[in-house]
C-alpha cells in the first residue's frame, strides 16, 4: 500500500484522491473548503480542512514520508507555487502539480514540482488521437514523443506474420505484446511467425510520426 496526499479538491483533485483510495492506497485529502472535505469523506483515509499554504500545518502532517503529494489547487497560480515551495522545503521527494499553462508549469518545476500534470491538455491530446486514429483503442504518451498504444490492426496486416510486416525495419515501431480476443489470450513479446488476425489487438511502441505511417495502411 502506498501513501498519498492530495491538496486541492476541485474536480481533478477529488477524482484522483478517490481513485487512489479505491485502488487500496492511503490517501490524505486536504482543502480549505468544508463542503469539499465533506464530499470526499468516505473516499479517503483522512480528510482535513486547512489552508494548503500554511507551511507549519503541512509540516505537522508528516508529508515527507508520502510516496507522492499531488497539488491540485484552483485558478490562483500563486497558491500552487507557494504550496510546492513549502513541500520542497519540508522534504517531500515527489511532488505532482497541476499546471494551468506552460508558464505556470515552468515556475512549478523551479519551486520543487517533480512532475507536471496538464489535465485539459492531456485529455485534449488523447481525444484528438482517438478521433484522428479511430483504430487506436488506448493511447499513453511517453517521453521524447514516444507513445504506447493499443492498436486494432489495419486490413493490410491481416493474415501476415510479424516477420512479413517487418514493422521495426520499415517504420521503427515495435509490437511488444498482442491481445488475442478469440480465444482470449495475452502474448508478451510475440514471435516473428505470429500471424495477425482481425480479432487481435496489437500493443505497440513508437514515435507519433512513425505510427501515422501505419495509419495510412488502412
Amino acid at each position: 500500500m502506498k501513501r498519498f496526499a492530495v491538496i486541492g479538491l476541485g474536480n481533478f483533485g477529488f477524482y484522483i484522491a478517490k481513485s487512489l483510495f479505491e485502488d487500496g492506497n492511503e490517501v490524505i485529502a486536504i482543502d480549505m473548503d468544508q463542503n469539499r472535505i465533506q464530499t470526499i469523506d468516505g473516499f479517503c483515509s483522512e480528510a482535513i480542512v486547512m489552508d494548503g499554504t500554511d507551511k507549519e500545518r503541512l509540516k505537522a502532517l508528516g508529508l515527507e514520508v508520502m510516496d507522492s503529494v499531488i497539488v491540485s489547487t484552483g485558478a490562483r497560480i500563486s497558491t500552487s507555487i507557494l504550496i510546492c515551495l513549502h513541500l520542497l522545503e519540508i522534504g517531500v521527494k515527489k511532488i505532482l502539480a497541476k499546471a494551468l499553462d506552460e508558464d505556470h508549469a515552468k515556475i512549478l518545476k523551479k519551486v520543487g514540482a517533480t512532475e507536471i500534470i496538464h489535465p485539459e491538455k492531456d485529455m485534449a491530446i488523447r481525444a484528438a488521437k482517438l478521433l484522428s486514429t479511430p483504430n487506436i483503442m488506448d493511447f499513453i504518451p511517453l517521453e521524447k514523443d514516444y507513445n504506447l498504444l493499443q492498436f486494432a490492426p489495419p486490413q493490410a496486416f491481416i493474415g501476415k506474420t510479424l516477420r512479413e510486416l517487418n514493422l521495426r525495419a520499415k517504420y521503427d515501431v515495435y509490437v511488444i505484446a498482442i491481445k488475442e480476443l478469440v480465444p482470449e489470450n495475452f502474448i508478451l513479446v510475440p514471435q516473428a511467425d505470429f500471424v495477425i488476425k482481425d480479432s487481435d489487438i496489437l500493443i505497440m511502441l513508437g514515435r507519433s510520426q512513425d505510427i501515422k505511417q501505419i495509419k495510412g495502411l488502412e
